[in-house]
């Protein structure tokens, strides 16, 4: 195939393509319906201009038979009277009439059957253009529903494309707000155990050293005299219980510390 024809191929397959969308099957049924109903007003045209014709033979027919009428009551008025020259006359006449009413007649006949022939076309045709113009609207409604359904199909494809991109959003943000629970929880375990210094306040180390203490629990402390008792070792000293309006288990205030107050002459001795 050479370079042209395969060129040539190629503008007609895409011209057409571009064709297919562009027509619309509604806009041709409604062409095709108006060309038929100027083919049926051109057919009823020429039946009418047919029963002209015929009218306008019919009307000079009845003008030469009023003629042949005449002329031969005036044939006869001349033998009446003794003038048989006139009589003579008047039925050569009526002879040249005859013959004119005889192709009237004729032609009369033949526009008759041309009226009749176009007046049957004309209803055929009438017929069909009725039956067209049906089949034509019930296309156009299946068709324009069909538009709508793909239409709405498309939308609704659309809506669940982009559904599934939020879903994909809306999971990332789930897994990024767990992420960062995760590493706030891990955060505040690390700033209690201090294993990670805060700085965003002043420092406090004996504060710390007692939280330190504080979170190893009566639990230490139980194994720990386990461990002793085993061992044979003495047990701790008890502590001594809380002083009056201190509650049990907590720690008792420490007393301020006072300097001792300098031995005045003639103390001790």
């Amino acid at each position: 195939m050479s370079v042209m024809k395969r060129m040539s191929m190629i503008f007609k397959s895409k011209a057409n393509k571009a064709l297919d969308k562009m027509e619309d099957p509604r806009e041709t049924l409604d062409y095709s319906y108006q060309r038929q109903l100027e083919m049926l007003q051109k057919v009823r045209r020429g039946v009418a201009d047919v029963a002209t014709s015929r009218k306008r033979l019919e009307l000079q027919i009845n003008q030469l038979e009023q003629q042949q009428n005449k002329l031969t009551d005036q044939g006869k008025k001349a033998l009446q009277v003794g003038r048989e020259d006139l009589a003579r006359e008047a039925l050569s006449r009526r002879g040249g009439l005859d013959g004119q009413l005889n192709d009237l007649r004729a032609q009369y006949q033949q526009l008759q059957g041309e009226e009749e022939k176009l007046t049957l076309a004309s209803q055929r045709l009438q017929a069909k253009v009725d039956s067209f113009r049906t089949r034509k609207e019930t296309i156009k409604a299946t068709y324009t529903a069909a538009e709508a359904q793909t239409k709405i199909n498309e939308a609704f494809s659309g809506i669940s494309e982009e559904m599934g991109d939020v879903g994909l959003a809306i999971q990332r943000a789930e897994e990024k707000t767990e992420n960062m629970k995760a590493r706030a929880g891990a955060i505040d375990e690390l700033l209690a155990s201090g294993a990670l210094e805060d700085y965003s306040g002043p420092r406090d180390d004996i504060q710390a050293e007692l939280d330190r203490v504080g979170s190893t629990g009566p639990g230490v402390d139980l194994e720990l005299e386990q461990m002793k008792a085993e061992l044979g070792m003495a047990p701790a000293p008890k502590q001594l219980d809380a002083a009056p309006g201190q509650a049990q288990g907590q720690p008792q205030q420490a007393q301020p510390y006072q300097a001792p107050r300098p031995q005045q002459p003639g103390e001790g001795q």
